[in-house]
């Protein structure tokens, strides 16, 4: 699953909620009632974020008794963080560069 990231793809972050919900999964593997219980939002947005996350390729699922539990996948949020980086040198690169005005 090597995915390239590209800097368009960084929405994926500009969501409070999502960052939220990035942040805990970060830390332990959850499921859709825990993220409810951490961040006070409902089931259905906390699904939709979940959802936007999975397309991204951030989590996958396991499936546990009853319940879906989602985690993040490591080298996913490296290939963003080189996007990062790529950006970064690209900026680097810039403060030489100057466009002549007409």
């Amino acid at each position: 699953m090597l995915i390239s990231t590209s800097i368009d793809e960084l929405n994926i972050f500009a969501d409070p909620l999502r960052v939220e919900i990035i942040e805990y999964l970060a830390k332990e593997q959850l499921c859709t009632c825990h993220l409810v219980e951490m961040t006070g939002a409902r089931q259905p947005t906390i699904s939709h974020h979940l959802k936007l996350l999975r397309d991204a390729d951030l989590v996958e699922t396991e499936a546990v008794g009853r319940n879906t539990y989602y985690r993040l996948i490591p080298e996913r949020l490296e290939q963003y963080s080189n996007a990062l980086v790529e950006l970064a040198n690209s900026a680097r690169r810039a403060t030489k560069e100057r466009l002549p005005c007409a």
